[in-house]
């Protein structure tokens, strides 16, 4: 745990807040798909990722979900954060996109390090921004957005995120996430292969252009 969590963090925390976090840490690995946390549940850690991907969803009243955004290494949940805080349920679902670790936190350490550490401080607050301007940038892209055109912009979103190329989701799975029906994904889909953007295989598609 150690050095996963000074190579994903060094850059951010001093070295004595580092120690204090591999002391009282709780280290987990997960598996692509894994439920992290889910809507409803009462959260008293917060995840600090050290590898792999994590995607943050929201339900609807009839259970259909949305991609809010992605959580990489070095990244933490703004919901997460202030479920904590404020001893409130999850209003969202955490699922792994891949494999990967990170570290629990306990919700008391989290609030002794706001005075305690300035760049602790700074994380939370930078954590909250960055997730503020993501959930305000999907609201943008269903507000304005053509379906073609957020197809496309979660299709090299997810490559960025995995590192990868090749997205291995399924027609309907890519539906679901976008809140859609499978036939307009793949219709959708075959358009952009028409455009050269991207390519379709048989167990795969192939982000051509970004």
């Amino acid at each position: 745990m150690r050095e996963e969590l000074f190579q994903s963090y060094n850059y951010i925390f001093e070295e004595e807040l580092l120690e204090e976090i591999d002391k009282i840490g709780t280290y987990r690995e997960f598996k692509a798909d894994d439920y992290l946390i889910e809507i409803g549940d009462y959260i008293k850690s917060m995840p600090l990722l050290l590898t792999g991907a994590i995607k943050i969803l929201r339900e609807d009243d009839k259970g259909d979900e949305l991609l809010l955004y992605f959580l990489e290494r070095g990244d933490t949940c703004a919901m997460t954060l202030t479920c904590c805080l404020g001893n409130a349920k999850s209003k969202i679902r955490a699922v792994a996109e891949t494999n990967g670790a990170l570290i629990m936190i306990p919700v008391e350490k989290m609030e002794d390090w706001l005075t305690k550490y300035k760049t602790w401080r700074n994380f939370v607050f930078d954590s909250y921004n960055v997730r503020l301007k993501e959930m305000l940038e999907a609201i943008d892209t269903l507000a304005f957005m053509n379906l073609d055109e957020r197809l496309y912009k979660y299709l090299t979103d997810k490559a960025k995120v995995i590192g990868k190329t090749e997205i291995h989701n399924t027609h309907q799975e890519i539906a679901y996430e976008m809140h859609t029906s499978r036939v307009v994904i793949s219709r959708l889909l075959k358009a952009l292969e028409l455009k050269g953007k991207i390519k379709l295989n048989r167990n795969n598609i192939e982000i051509l252009e970004f």
